[in-house]
Parts: C-alpha cells; sequence; structure tokens
C-alpha cells in the first residue's frame, strides 16, 4: 500500500520534484503542470479546469502561503466562498504567485445570508474587492435557502454585465434544481455538491449529464474520512499503476467527467494531486471502486 506522505519519494513525481528544486524550474514546472490539465467546456463555452484547488479552512498566512504554493505548481482553478472567510487571503495569495488574472479560473459562492437580489450584488462586490480582481469565472449560490431566486436574477444580471463568466449552484438536489431551472433565463453551468469514493452521487450525476451541467466535486478526498487515504480497495488499484489512494480517487472523478477541487496546506500533496494525468483506470478499477459507493454523506454536520 502506497503511502500518501511517503510516494513522492518512491514514485513517478520524484524525478519530476528532484528537477524542480534541483535547477529552480519553479516557473517552467508550474507552465508544464497548468498545461497538463485538461479542461471541460461548460454549457456556456467556458473553459474550465477538471482540476483545481479548493480553500475551505485554509485561513490567514497559511491560505495566502497555499494559494501561491498551488499556483506555482500548475493549478489554475482556485476555489473560495464567502462563508470561508478567506477571500482576502485567497487574493492575496494569487498577487503574491505574480500570475496573469487571464489564466486563472477563480470560484467564489453566495452565502445563505446573503441571499436576495440587492444582497447578492453587495455579496459579489465585496468578494471581487477582497479577492482583489475584477471579475470572477464562476459564481455559485452556495446553498438552496433563503431567496435563491432573487440570488439567482441578480447573478444573471452580473453575468449579462461581463462580471463573473459563468453561473452556477452548490449543494442542490434535483427538485431543487428543476425549481430553478423553471424560472432561469440563464441555465447553471455547474452543480457543486458532494462527492467521492464513498458517495457516488449516481442520481445528480446521471441528471446533471442529461441537463448539460457540470458536477464539480468538493471534498474530492472525503478530507480523508472513513479511511479514504489507507482504503486497501483503492490502494491495490494504486499498486498497479504507482499511485496512491488520492490520486486513483482524483483519477476516478477525472474518468467520470467529474470536476474535483482538493485542497490541501501541504506541497507535496499539491504536487502528488496533480499527477493523474499519465494513466487510464480500466474498465475493471472503475467497477471496483462503483463497490465502495456507500449511497450517503460523510458530511451530515453539512446537512
Amino acid at each position: 500500500m502506497i503511502d500518501r506522505r511517503k510516494f513522492l519519494k518512491t514514485g513517478s513525481l520524484f524525478t519530476v520534484a528532484s528537477m524542480f528544486f534541483s535547477f529552480g524550474g519553479q516557473k517552467l514546472f508550474a507552465l508544464s503542470s497548468s498545461k497538463s490539465i485538461p479542461n471541460t467546456t461548460l454549457n456556456n463555452g467556458i473553459k474550465m479546469p477538471f482540476l483545481g484547488f479548493g480553500t475551505y479552512s485554509l485561513l490567514g498566512d497559511i491560505c495566502v502561503e497555499s494559494v501561491h504554493q498551488a499556483i506555482l505548481s500548475g493549478y489554475r482553478l482556485i476555489d473560495t466562498a464567502t462563508i470561508y472567510g478567506n477571500e482576502e487571503f485567497v487574493g492575496l495569495g494569487i498577487k503574491k504567485s505574480g500570475i496573469n488574472r487571464a489564466d486563472l479560473f477563480i470560484t467564489s459562492k453566495v452565502w445563505v445570508d446573503d441571499s436576495g437580489y440587492q444582497n447578492t450584488l453587495k455579496a459579489f462586490n465585496t468578494s471581487i474587492k477582497k479577492l482583489g480582481v475584477e471579475y470572477l469565472d464562476l459564481y455559485l449560490i452556495h446553498r438552496p435557502r433563503g431567496d435563491v431566486k432573487g440570488s439567482w436574477l441578480a447573478m444573471e444580471e452580473l453575468y449579462k454585465q461581463g462580471k463573473i463568466k459563468a453561473i452556477g449552484v452548490s449543494n442542490f438536489e434535483l427538485p431543487q434544481l428543476e425549481e430553478l431551472l423553471e424560472y432561469a433565463k440563464i441555465k447553471p453551468v455547474v452543480n457543486q455538491i458532494e462527492t467521492h469514493a464513498f458517495y457516488h452521487q449516481h442520481s445528480s450525476y446521471k441528471n446533471l449529464k442529461k441537463q448539460d451541467i457540470q458536477l464539480e466535486a468538493w471534498s474530492p478526498l472525503a478530507q480523508g474520512r472513513n479511511g479514504l487515504f489507507t482504503n486497501k480497495t483503492l490502494a491495490e488499484i494504486g499498486n498497479k499503476y504507482g499511485k496512491s489512494n488520492a490520486q486513483i480517487s482524483l483519477r476516478w472523478h477525472y474518468q467520470r467527467g467529474i470536476v474535483a477541487i482538493p485542497r490541501t496546506e501541504q506541497k507535496s500533496h499539491m504536487i502528488e494531486n496533480l499527477d493523474i494525468f499519465d494513466f487510464e483506470l480500466s474498465d475493471m478499477d472503475m467497477k471496483t471502486i462503483t463497490q465502495l459507493d456507500l449511497n450517503k454523506t460523510q458530511f451530515p454536520e453539512w446537512r
């Protein structure tokens, strides 16, 4: 079984990492990594990376440095939210990286307390100010609570003004999504929901594909809950490819056509999570992982 924290010492990334540190090729490696992350095309034609960097619970200097290092490692999709309380730190990390804004795909979310037309407009302006940007690539309604219709109308207006490149939702179940679609003039491009090896979200997965709405997974590694990083089934599959449980999990998401945004403070894990595009899980591997589905959340506190 491959230990996540020891993988870089023995895995295929060791050679790349050695070159990276030996030759000071930080910018070269970042360029190579970002090119290796495929994009999905959203239903409005905007391209979104299949793999991004989540920032939930990252605060202060740790958040600033984590975002900075993630961008240098090759991540271009950066995900944050008002309720995370870290948009300012995310913005500082982006600024520290020195990357061209146009090369990033930045997502934030409006929280329940800011639901409604006027509140959402105000919340959006606060978010871009804290992030230090003039527009967002993706803006989501974080939860289907409060005045969802008012928030959506505000987001449609911001989209028409070019202040948001794409709009979507998060944590919406099928009935809630259908209700929104009844009055939405602009179709959501994304539904960001809990998805990982222990919760496959089969119904939502099929429905979103039918609706041409991109499924995006928050906590794609389940924050290590239920022993994901030591799961024997994932480890056995990983041994065939010289990959860790985390990499097998992220590759599984990618082969299902799901955008994933793992979060980590560790640079080695950032690099490890990127190294999933040089192999392919077999049909049997995918079927084996299907057997891990518990068909229930691993985050009951979020309900």
